[in-house]
């Protein structure tokens, strides 16, 4: 029986930026967990599914949403911020892949996510603007 050979690195969660300054053998070079690595990179797709929801949700109301009445700046005022909050969730989703993948090898801690307290943040600024926003458009 011919044994499989080992792979280092490669693959969709490894970068040759990863592996640089360390030569095999020196310390922070081990290779994780396949489990852990895969978990890492399910978490940062997970988090690009909701950064493509928020630009889409943000394009859908710029686009499609009815004028408020007497809120002409309405539409945008919500659908803006939506769209900046994707991109700033999908770079941030990437640094932390990083970040936590750079921990994986060192087998250092992971360190603690900032995209829950972004998404709240942001989230509850346009719930609130939104209830503003139709609040003012009806008036009378």
């Amino acid at each position: 029986m011919r044994q499989a050979k080992r792979r280092r690195g490669g693959g969709a969660t490894s970068s040759h930026d990863e592996r640089q300054g360390n030569q095999p053998g020196e310390p922070g070079d081990a290779e994780p967990d396949v489990r852990f690595t895969l978990a890492n990179e399910r978490t940062f797709l997970a988090w690009n599914r909701t950064a493509l929801a928020l630009v889409v949700a943000g394009l859908g109301i710029v686009q499609l949403l009815p004028p408020f009445p007497r809120v002409p700046w309405g539409r945008h005022a919500l659908g803006v911020p939506l769209i900046v909050l994707g991109a700033v969730v999908s770079v941030t989703a990437y640094q932390e892949w990083r970040h936590t993948q750079k921990a994986l090898r060192r087998s250092e801690p992971i360190p603690q996510s900032v995209l829950p307290r972004i998404l709240v943040g942001t989230i509850t600024g346009v719930a609130a603007l939104s209830a503003v926003v139709l609040l003012v458009s009806a008036v009378r």
